[in-house]
This record gives structure tokens, sequence and C-alpha cells, in this order.
């Protein structure tokens, strides 16, 4: 078993299919949050705007959108764990080429949008398998602990995957931190080809590809709370990620010193979430998606930062606090697809909740720099923020997300009917507050 612990010394909860996926989420996680820095001053360094480092941020999140679907029901159909072993090969090869082309001082702004979009294409088909994969692992009461201590193990890395990064474009240039990145995906490939799916059950033969969409599509929209959710995560990681991957680096360059702070700023968001993660392991909310909607209101707060602009102390404050409010959400989320969703339908509804909560992105990347043209950096960064507040207070007004609870044993059964509050309500909740 390719860990340094022994099985007797874990938690009960802690198998081999949960170590192996901690491990290699740390792995991915120190890359691409280095990476995601990289990438932008690549662009800059060659001679590109800010418009520019929206298209190559676009460029990855495009196809990323369209294949989606179709990799959630690849990974109900095939072994999850082949499927994100072939993602990350992919990841590997096309985050390699763009290293190359940037250390050779010749990448092109259509090269590096085509290599973010084959990036783009292996995070479909990885997301919702890997998410099912992770959701599977565990069983009873102590998930949402399992996904606190996995999340807290991620998003440990991102504070020391950004930072670094930062400060490796500073000393050494984006490059190295490309090709660092595709390192990691080849390690992570490595570990997860040791998943073990044997307790899995057999997929019971279905109609085809379309009939596994349709009835994933079945599963998602007979939930109010978690379509509600995903339609305010459209709009939220939109303005947000134009926020953080087009703005943030042109604010920083501009007013805070350079990649070497804004990468200590995004390190102190993955430090904010390795605190909430922590808290998350001791804290079991009751109603758990109201408690983790209401953490989603700072989420505003680094764009607000941004728009004044704040010192770098103050942002990096901002971003902690940020971190710890939105891991909240995280773990609940996560415990609350755990508990209502069925292990056969895991992945499609995942690719589902990803779909939906990415489907703005492109857009927004790619219309981030005309948009500072138009309104101006600062109004525009107000807008993202104001955007965050308004979905989520919104998405309060629906009955299920202030009132479904938490279970002690995940469902089985189908989607509920849209008129059915949630069965979540009828169980016996397990202690905490909310």
């Amino acid at each position: 078993m390719p860990t340094t612990f022994s099985s007797s010394r874990r938690p009960a909860w802690a198998g081999r299919n949960y170590t192996l996926l901690t491990a290699s989420a740390v792995v991915t996680s120190l890359g691409s949050h280095g990476a995601l820095i990289a990438s932008a001053f690549a662009v800059l360094g060659a001679g590109g705007d800010g418009g520019d480092v929206g298209l190559v941020a676009a460029a990855r999140t495009l196809p990323l959108v369209l294949f989606l679907l179709i990799g959630g029901a690849v990974a109900d159909r095939l072994p999850r764990h082949r499927v994100m072993v072939a993602a990350n090969v992919l990841n590997c090869v096309s985050q390699a080429a763009f290293a190359a082309l940037v250390l050779a001082g010749e990448a092109q702004l259509w090269q590096m949008m085509l290599l973010s979009a084959l990036g783009g294409v292996g995070q479909a088909f990885f997301g919702p398998a890997a998410e099912g994969m992770l959701l599977s692992s565990v069983e009873g009461e102590q998930a949402g602990r399992a996904f606190a201590v996995f999340r807290m193990a991620m998003q440990g890395s991102t504070l020391g995957g950004a930072a670094l990064g930062g400060l490796m474009i500073a000393a050494m240039g984006p490059g190295w931190v490309l090709a660092a990145d595709a390192a990691a995906f080849a390690v992570a490939a490595a570990l997860r080809a040791f998943l073990d799916m044997k307790h899995i059950p057999p997929r019971a033969p279905g109609g085809g590809l379309l009939s596994d969409l349709r009835d994933g599509w079945r599963e998602f929209s007979g939930r109010p709370w978690l379509w509600g959710i995903v339609i305010q995560f459209s709009i939220a990681n939109a303005v947000v990620g134009a926020a953080d991957a087009v703005y943030g680096p042109l604010v920083a360059r501009d007013h805070l010193g350079g990649a070497a702070p804004w990468g200590l700023a995004l390190a102190f968001f993955g430090a904010g979430t390795v605190l909430g993660a922590l808290l998350m392991t001791r804290w079991k909310p009751r109603r758990l998606l109201f408690v983790g909607t209401l953490c989603v209101f700072p989420l505003a707060l680094p764009s607000a930062a941004l728009a004044v602009p704040v010192p770098v102390a103050v942002l990096c404050a901002v971003m902690c606090v940020t971190g710890l409010t939105v891991e909240v959400f995280g773990v609940s989320w996560m415990t609350a697809l755990h508990q209502e969703i069925p292990e056969e339908k895991l992945s499609r509804v995942s690719a589902y909740d990803w779909f939906g909560s990415l489907a703005l992105v492109p857009a927004t990347m790619a219309l981030a720099g005309p948009a500072e043209t138009v309104f101006g950096r600062t109004e525009a960064l107000w807008g993202c923020a104001a955007l965050v507040v308004v979905v989520t207070a919104a998405v309060l007004c629906v009955p299920d997300v202030r009132n479904l609870q938490r279970r002690t044993v995940p469902v089985t059964g189908a989607a509920p009917d849209a008129g059915d509050k949630g069965s979540a309500d009828a169980e016996r909740p397990v202690g905490g507050l909310g």
C-alpha cells in the first residue's frame, strides 16, 4: 500500500482508496495552484494583456464545460480509476508542451489556448470520476469528517503550491512552474492506477450514453436544493473566476508588486480553507446547506478588496477569512451529495453539478478584458462582489436549502419528486448545530 502509515494507525474511515485519493489530490493541488498563476504571467510575459489572459483561461474552461456531461456518463459506465488515470496523462502531456514552449520563449497565444483547451478536456473527464470515486470511498456518519480531512489535506497543499508558485515565477519564470505541474500529474496518475474498484457493484446494462444522461438529469432536476445551489454557483464561480484569473494578476502587477504578493494572497486563501476544513472535522451542522450557504457571502470580499485595492497584508487577511467560510460550504456540500445521491449515479450528478457551476465561466473569462475597457477595472470588480451577494441571498429562498438536514445513513433510491421535501428532514439528525 503506497502510504507510510499502517492501516492500524489510520481511522476506520480512511481506507486504501481514501488514502490514495488524498495523496494524489495533494500532489496535483501542489502543482496546479502554482500553474494557475504561471499561465497568467506566461501570457503577460509573451506580450499579452488582460484580454489575452482571459482568452487563455476561457480556452481551458470552454471544453471543460462542453465535455463534462459526457465525462460523467463515461465515469458511471467505466471503472472510474481508469478514467482518472487517462485524464491525468492528457493533462501531463498538455502541460509539459505548454512548459516547453514558454521555456523556449516561443509561446504564441493560439498555442497557449490550444494546450489549455486540452487540459480542460482532461479535467472534464477527471472531475466527475474523481468526485464519484471519493464520495463512494467512505460511508457512515463519519463521512463528513472524512471529507473535511480530505479537503484539509488538499487545500493545505494549496497553501504551499500557490506561495511556491509565485516565488518560482519571480525567481525562475513561469515555464518551470508549468513543468512542475506536468510532473505532478504524472505522479498522481501513477497513484490513482492502484485504486481498488472491488467495492463498486457491477453496473446494470443501460440504454446507451443518452439514456444515462437523461437518467442523471432526472436525478439532478428532481432536487430543488441541488439545482438551486448549482445555479447560484454558476454565477458566483463565473465572476469570482474572472476576478481571480484576470483582474487579480493585473492588480498584483500594477499595485501589489507582481506575482509573489499575489501568490502569497492565494496561499492565505489556502490557509483559510485548511482552517475551515479543520473546523468541519469537529462541527456537524444539522441544517448543513443552510449553514454552508450563509458561509458563501464572504466570497464577495476578495473582489471588493481588489477593487479598492487594499494593501497586501489586508488582502491576505481577507483571503484567509474567505477560504475558511467557503470551506465550510464545501464540506457541507460534499456531505449532502454523499447522503442524498445513490452511488451508481454519483458521477453523472457530479457532472451536472460541474456543468452548471462552470457554464458561464468561459464567457466571463473572455469578457473580463472588454468589461475592464468599457467599465473600468474597479467598477468590474465591485460588480463581481455585488453579484455574489445577490445570488447567495436568492438561493436561501429555496426551502430545501434552508431545511435539508444531516442523515446518519445515505439514501439508495431515486430522486424524490420535485414536491417531496427531501427526505433528509424525516431522518434523525446527527448532533451539531445549525
